[in-house]
């Protein structure tokens, strides 16, 4: 029998990054290097860094996605941007398969600027292709799951072309309709009793815009309002979005649409499985899907539970009530 030979274990393949500057090095690995651990946690691979060179071991593609990522991501550092752990995992969704089939929809999708200290970037692929349309496109859908951006995103991209002065106001609604509730009388004059609806679209526009929002509100720059309140306006040079759309009527929904103005955009955002009209369907949603299909200057972005930006559990939380949903047989799920 012969010996058994003594074989040197094959070193790990390594790529070797170098950067420029160590101190932003040091930023984009983050306190505790939880930067590059998440990289390695996502990526499968083992990350290392000396002065200002960056090593990356593991299995070829996971090497080149991680640098990729890291790339990227000194990139927005130079660019005076905080990385963060959401920046990072944007840019690992960037690098999945979905991106090497369109080059066009990673780091070279432009920040978007909402204000002279705030700007807003693309989170996920699906999200780039929305902005995408609405660059294109003056009716837009955006349909999924809750956490996926599509409000965020809607009043982000208002408040950039605000910013330009290529329109003069922003004007948000969305139907004043009790999610399963009944809240009973409310106090206040007309607005204290909308405002809790309309609470929602405060929030996605303060955090785009900051302080400069309410100013603008107050000069009527932006306007947030029921859909009941847009029957007989025309909606002319505004950026006009409808959230919550799962929740109109048809007729509703026919009437908003036809509020179109000249020099204007829409941007429509809803999750047909979360209506809480009294059919549980989103009838206005859906008819408005089928009905306008192939007309010319609609789009329709598609987010689902791959696509949740919010946090990592509500994207699983999504998912396992959609299985439990399709367990059951059920046509409606609850997703918030």
């Amino acid at each position: 029998m012969s010996a058994p030979s003594h074989k040197k274990p094959a070193a790990r393949a390594q790529l070797t990054l170098e950067f420029s500057d160590n101190a932003k090095l040091a930023g984009l690995a983050g306190a505790h290097q939880k930067n590059f651990v998440r990289i390695e946690q996502k990526l499968g691979v083992r990350i290392a860094m000396r002065g200002n060179l960056v090593g990356i071991e593991g299995p070829s593609d996971g090497r080149e996605r991680a640098a990729s990522v890291l790339r990227a991501l000194y990139a927005r550092m130079e660019a005076g941007e905080t990385i963060a752990l959401p920046e990072v995992d944007a840019e690992i969704r960037f690098t999945s398969h979905e991106k090497a089939e369109n080059p066009g929809n990673g780091l070279g999708t432009p920040a978007i600027k909402t204000s002279a200290s705030r700007t807003v970037r693309a989170r996920s692929p699906a999200q780039a292709r929305y902005l995408d349309m609405m660059r294109s496109h003056p009716l837009v859908f955006g349909i999924g799951p809750a956490g996926t951006g599509k409000t965020f995103l809607a009043a982000a991209f208002a408040a950039h072309l605000l910013y330009e002065r290529r329109i003069e106001r922003i004007i948000l609604s969305r139907p004043a309709l009790e999610a399963g509730e009944r809240l009973g009388f409310l106090p206040g004059d007309l607005r204290e009793k909308i405002d809790p609806y309309l609470r929602p679209l405060y929030d996605a526009l303060f955090e785009v815009m900051g302080e400069q929002c309410a100013r603008l509100m107050e000069q009527g720059t932006i306007e947030v309002a029921p859909l009941a309140f847009m029957r007989g306006r025309t909606l002319s040079r505004a950026f006009v979005i409808l959230d919550e759309a799962q929740n109109t009527t048809t007729p509703q929904m026919k009437m908003f649409l036809t509020r179109l103005g000249e020099d204007s955009r829409m941007v429509v955002t809803g999750d047909p499985s979360q209506s809480d009209l009294p059919s549980a369907e989103a009838e206005g949603l859906n008819g408005a899907l089928r009905i306008l299909s192939g007309v010319e200057g609609m789009a329709v972005a598609q987010f689902s539970d791959a696509d949740v930006v919010r946090h990592a559990l509500v994207g699983r939380i999504i998912k396992a009530y959609d299985d439990a949903g399709k367990a059951a047989g059920t046509l409606r799920t609850l997703r918030r």
